[in-house]
């Protein structure tokens, strides 16, 4: 009988503390989350243009401060949520309380006569610039005119893993986005011309690319064979392409999180291409930046801002995680800006910024 007394207590326990744990990440789920705010003097807006097969997200100084719009249109979240899984949706906040600081379709800035670009890619084939508009909201509000392609997605470059072809696979995937890269910047180029709003605002003779993960390679790859590229940033991005032997000759910045010792062997050959392309880039406009504690994970707004705090607890017992999510993007944020600021805009200094006391996780790696 006190056996069964026990096992009773107990059971009613274990149901006591699973309630309280989905009572918990309810709330959490439907509390509200503010992107953490653009660092820069400017407000920011946001618009989208349709291209012919692709959808261009354009974040840009704006005039006056107005209130922001949505994270995100209505359809796009219908259409994000129904994607996921229930419980990945469920353990990631309730993407109608999101806040972000773009107001949508206002007016463009005339703070400068003309406002260098910066392409902005997610990761995979098809992540949407959507999920990094902390970033490209921070860019806007520093004076950038910056795009991000929305588009279907395609071949997943994960299936590419393991396979005894895996570089030469993921380098077939990833052509088509670097090509629609290029199409991005022609679709610009006409809104520069044909749109009252951006009428020869787009300094389109200033371009920087940056992109995070598998966008991350496709930057790299179009710095080294499309001379539109004037500076670009590979955000933990393994190298795929003809980069890994022809190299770079813009300026770059290689940003990447933490990887520690680097037991892994797969580890150690990604680390060590990017180092042979390091290498070889012109000492003087050539950056390899590390922040300490990061994750590869983390450097979006869904990974860092808006996924319950079990998914980031889970990465620090791991010992994967050693940064809080929003300060790892304001952190990124301070990178990108300084770097674009320095080759886009011509400030000087940028090598001493990256030992900014307000930013002691970020460091330069020899």
């Amino acid at each position: 009988m006190r056996l069964r007394h026990v096992l009773t207590r107990v059971g009613v326990a274990i149901t006591v503390a699973s309630a309280a744990i989905v009572l918990l990440l309810w709330l959490e789920h439907r509390r509200t989350v503010e992107l953490p705010v653009p660092t820069g003097p400017l407000p920011v807006g946001r618009t989208s243009v349709t291209a012919a097969d692709f959808r261009l997200w354009i974040w840009y100084p704006a005039a006056t401060a107005a209130p922001a719009g949505p994270y995100l249109p209505d359809a796009t979240r219908t259409e994000w949520e129904r994607a996921r899984p229930g419980f990945i949706n469920f353990l990631t906040a309730d993407l109608s309380k999101v806040r972000a600081h773009s107001a949508h379709d206002v007016a463009l800035s005339a703070a400068e006569a003309r406002y260098p670009v910066v392409m902005l890619g997610g990761g995979g084939s098809g992540t949407s610039g959507l999920s990094f508009s902390t970033l490209a909201e921070d860019l806007a509000s520093h004076g950038y005119i910056v795009a991000s392609v929305d588009a279907a997605a395609g071949k997943n470059p994960e299936l590419c893993v393991g396979r005894a072809d895996e570089e030469a696979c993921a380098t077939e995937v990833m052509m088509p986005l670097v090509g629609r890269i290029g199409r991005a910047l022609d679709s610009l180029r006409d809104l520069s011309t044909g749109d009252a709003r951006f009428n020869d605002k787009l300094d389109l003779t200033h371009v920087g690319i940056v992109g995070h993960s598998f966008g991350g390679a496709q930057a790299a790859q179009f710095c080294s064979q499309d001379p539109r590229c004037g500076v670009g940033i590979d955000i933990d991005g393994r190298l795929f392409g003809s980069v890994v032997q022809v190299g770079l000759s813009v300026p770059f910045m290689f940003l990447l999180s933490d990887h520690g010792a680097l037991d892994d062997p797969v580890d150690r050959q990604i680390t060590g291409q990017i180092q042979a392309v390091y290498e070889r880039q012109p000492h003087d406009t050539r950056m390899r930046a590390i922040i300490r504690g990061a994750h590869h994970f983390t450097f979006s707004d869904d990974g860092a801002l808006l996924k319950s705090a079990v998914f980031r607890g889970v990465l620090r017992l791991l010992g994967r995680l050693h940064i809080d999510g929003r300060r790892q993007i304001e952190v990124t944020a301070y990178a990108l800006h300084t770097f674009f600021d320095a080759h886009l805009k011509g400030k000087t200094g940028w090598r001493s910024a990256f030992a900014s006391q307000a930013y002691p996780e970020l460091f330069e790696s020899p």
